[in-house]
């Protein structure tokens, strides 16, 4: 996908549900909020100095989210290794957090949709709060 990727259709009312739940949980240490679906997305929220713009942002959120779209296809095999019933189930999938030297990514997945967060180095404990927080609207969406 080129960086002129194509943009969602995502709802004015998710997107500011979605930011204002990452935000909420996870504060000033919030980088960026990035929604996207197999073939789409859109950049959401940028902190305040870390680009010019949201156009300038899309080449650099594009290559991360073409990343991160494998979790899609990854789908069907989560939901095998959670239900085998062979009493050693860990759940259901949630989040996906990755630990990088100078911060942290969060993918959340729900259905055909995604989200993308992406965190200065903090306490790991709000990801879950947030997490949580996205899949809910996502489920509602």
């Amino acid at each position: 996908m080129s960086p002129e990727a194509r943009r969602t259709e995502i709802d004015d009312e998710l997107a500011t549900g979605i930011v204002s739940a990452a935000r909420t949980s996870l504060g000033d240490t919030l980088r960026s909020v990035v929604y996207f679906t197999p073939s789409a997305l859109e950049v959401l929220y940028l902190r305040q100095g870390l680009y010019d713009t949201t156009a300038d942002a899309r080449p650099a959120k594009t290559q991360l989210v073409e990343l991160e779209r494998v979790g899609f296809a990854e789908s069907s095999v989560r939901t095998t290794i959670t239900n085998q019933g062979t009493g050693s189930e860990i759940g259901p999938y949630e989040f996906t957090v990755r630990f990088h030297e100078d911060g942290f990514v969060v993918r959340v997945l729900q259905g055909d949709a995604g989200v993308l967060l992406t965190i200065d180095s903090m306490d790991v404990n709000a990801f879950e709060d947030a997490a949580t927080a996205v899949r809910r609207l996502l489920s509602d969406a």
